[in-house]
């Protein structure tokens, strides 16, 4: 038993240095290869090649002519890289739980309110500047100017640090829902419908049945909002 086990620690030993493994994977391909043909494929002097074929002896055999190919246990190497790399993709493709607090509905209220409050004098200040301020201009004349002027807002900040001024306030924070920071691109999809299509954002969001995401906006970007300070400091994984 112990043998076998020193064999085993020897092949995967001899495995882990990735040009050798790419002299397999290329010899898997090829069927058959000179030593030129590695050190144009792969950049490398002939003394650190020499080096990586002769630890790969009994990986590769040679020819009559000269050239290298698969030995048994090189093709059952293959085997073994090509069943790592598909165990490799599976992980990275398995959910992994949020952990992470959710943010409460009215503090994301409160957050959204704090943010009008900042971007509406905003707003009329600059209209100022080229209309004069009457209660028509503000409510029919230049809404959609607003709206732009928020949903900037809101993709900036949130796209720079995830928070917006309200947000920050009120200690909660966008984030995907594998642990990282939104994209530029995704801050600007999700305040998309924050800001344009509130209504029909909350209905369809909260119609999923999924408490990390409040608005279908935030399902399509993989996107939800967390507490920084959440009053239970022993809260349990969110469940996919």
């Amino acid at each position: 038993m112990q043998a076998s086990e020193e064999k085993i620690s020897k092949i995967l030993s001899v495995l882990s240095n990735p040009l050798r493994r790419k002299i397999l994977l290329y010899l898997s391909e090829e069927k058959e290869a000179a030593f030129t043909d590695f050190a144009t494929a792969f950049i490398v002097d002939t003394g650190k090649l020499s080096f990586h074929l002769r630890t790969l002896e009994a990986f590769v055999e040679q020819t009559q002519a000269g050239k290298y190919k698969l030995s048994r246990l090189g093709r059952n190497a293959i085997v073994l890289i090509r069943d790592i790399e598909a165990w490799d993709e599976e992980i990275e493709a398995t959910p992994r739980p949020f952990i992470h607090p959710l943010a409460k509905g009215r503090k994301r209220t409160g957050a959204f309110l704090i943010d009008f409050f900042i971007t509406f004098p905003l707003f009329l200040a600059l209209s100022n500047v080229f209309y004069p301020i009457t209660m028509q201009f503000i409510f029919n004349v230049n809404i959609p100017f607003y709206l732009v002027l928020f949903w900037g807002y809101s993709t900036i900040f949130e796209g720079f640090r995830g928070q917006t001024l309200g947000k920050k306030l009120f200690h909660i924070k966008v984030m995907r829902t594998d642990g990282k920071n939104p994209s530029n691109d995704q801050t600007a999809i999700r305040n998309f419908g924050k800001t344009f299509l509130l209504p029909f954002d909350l209905a369809f969001g909260l119609n999923q049945r999924d408490k990390r995401y409040m608005r279908i906006f935030d399902k399509y970007t993989g996107t939800t909002v967390i507490d920084l300070e959440p009053k239970n400091p022993h809260l349990t994984p969110t469940k996919r």
